[in-house]
C-alpha cells in the first residue's frame, strides 16, 4: 500500500505508523481503548510518517481493498 504524503510524496506504508480511527475520541478508560468498531468500506484513520517528515496524517482508505482514497494533514 502506498500513502501520498503531502510533504514527501508517495511512500510505502512501511514508512508510516498506524494510530487508529481518526474520528474516535481518545481516552484512558477501558471502552475507548479496547471496545472499537471493526468497519468495512471507507474509513478515516490517523497515520504518522515516522520515517519521513513525522507529520500526522488523516488517511481515508477502503479497509477491504486497501485503496487509499485521500490523504491530508490531521486537523485540517
Amino acid at each position: 500500500m502506498r500513502i501520498n504524503c503531502p510533504h514527501c510524496g508517495p511512500r510505502d506504508s512501511r514508512e508510516f505508523s498506524y494510530y487508529g480511527d481518526a474520528k474516535t475520541a481518545r481516552g484512558s478508560d477501558f471502552a475507548s481503548t479496547y471496545l472499537r468498531d471493526n468497519p468495512t468500506g471507507d474509513h478515516a484513520e490517523l497515520w504518522q510518517h515516522i520515517s519521513g517528515c513525522r507529520a500526522w496524517l488523516e488517511v481515508v482508505r477502503n479497509v477491504t481493498t486497501h485503496e487509499v482514497l485521500s490523504v491530508k494533514e490531521a486537523g485540517q
